[in-house]
């Protein structure tokens, strides 16, 4: 098995084998209104965490433009992998969420998020990051800044 067979951060982790996605990895839980939101995908690089989203037409608002909630749900997504950029998948509650709406987003734009784990304790995780949209010359141009904390689950709710 070779380093990028592995998964970017120990837990529920399905790679994906095929398609533009291939190489990236899916979370393998149950979150019905992330994954009607998503896809979402993670996995690590030279950089360290990334997760990426390609918005559908599913995801735009009134004006045509990404909904801000599709763009707050791919903040929360990726608020829980950067916060487990240190290895271990983080199971828990979000218990606060800021964002900042930099830029607008389209369909089928490539959405990236980085971020950093600012501190874990025993209960509770900060975290905070960077949704980008990626050009096709490969330029990154922020959408949305994010922070949050997460509360630390002993177990899950089902």
């Amino acid at each position: 098995m070779s380093a990028s067979d592995e998964a970017p951060i120990r837990g529920g982790f399905e790679m994906v084998a095929e398609g533009p996605w291939a190489g990236w990895w899916k979370w393998s839980g149950k979150d019905p209104f992330e994954d009607g939101t998503g896809p979402f995908f993670v996995k690590r690089d030279e950089r360290g965490i990334v997760t990426g989203f390609r918005p559908e037409t599913k995801n735009l608002n009134g004006h045509g433009i990404v909904h801000g909630g599709s763009l707050m749900t791919f903040a929360d997504f990726s608020l829980f992998m950067v916060a487990a950029s240190g290895g271990d998948e983080v199971h828990g509650v979000t218990v606060t969420m800021n964002c900042e709406f930099v830029s607008g987003a389209q369909a089928s734009d490539l959405l990236t998020a980085r971020g950093e784990c600012v501190r874990a304790g025993g209960s509770l995780v900060f975290a905070r990051g960077t949704i980008l949209r990626v050009g096709a010359d490969g330029r990154e141009e922020a959408v949305l800044s994010f922070s949050g904390t997460i509360k630390r689950a002993k177990r899950t709710s089902h």
